[in-house]
């Protein structure tokens, strides 16, 4: 059983978790950058996170970068990019890719209000193109410098930031506890036994 202040600080991170912002890692290759758009979805109250990887395994996971990160969230794999809009959609969550496709809009433009799944593509191609075809919307981040592109995990770090920022501008931040976060709470309690 945990200590009373560990108990209490397990609460208070569910209490904060986002039901509805979900993150999709899509061929994200370097177990480093997994890890760490892990680590800042802990951070950040996304307590789901999808892993999508047609062709091959999903990377190890690193400990170390993570700071353990995995094992406060809900991890779940696929391997079809329409199982995985299925399955967003049936829980009402749309999805979007990261990536500057013509209709794309602006990070900012993005309402993070209401449910949201957004795709972390892998470091060299980005976001796919059959991922993008059934996604829901495209969004990009703003860049001024020659540089055209952001490190995967900075990029979730960004992304997620503002979906934060937007979500505690309305209260969704605010803690709050029902049943959904009873139930992860009574799954992390006993698997610490």
């Amino acid at each position: 059983m945990p200590t009373p202040e560990r108990l209490a600080r397990m609460r208070a991170v569910l209490e904060r978790r986002q039901p509805d912002l979900r993150v999709v890692v899509e061929h994200v290759r370097d177990p480093h950058n997994a890890s760490a758009v892990l680590r800042t979805c802990d951070a950040l109250g996304v307590h789901t996170v999808h892993l999508l990887y047609t062709d091959q395994p999903s990377p190890e996971i690193s400990r170390t970068v993570s700071s353990s990160s995995h094992q406060w969230l809900d991890i779940r794999r696929h391997s079809d990019p329409q199982e995985l809009v299925d399955s967003l959609h049936a829980e009402g969550i749309p999805l979007y890719v990261t990536r500057r496709d013509e209709g794309a809009r602006e990070l900012v433009a993005v309402d993070f209000t209401g449910p949201a799944a957004v795709v972390f593509g892998n470091e060299h191609r980005g976001c796919s193109d059959e991922v993008a075809a059934v996604a829901d919307g495209a969004l990009w981040i703003p860049m001024v410098g020659m540089v055209e592109s952001f490190n995967v995990s900075v990029s979730a770090a960004i992304v997620l930031a503002e979906a934060y920022r937007q979500r505690a501008v309305v209260g969704l931040t605010a803690p709050r506890w029902e049943a959904w976060r009873q139930g992860i709470l009574d799954g992390w309690l006993a698997r610490e036994g």
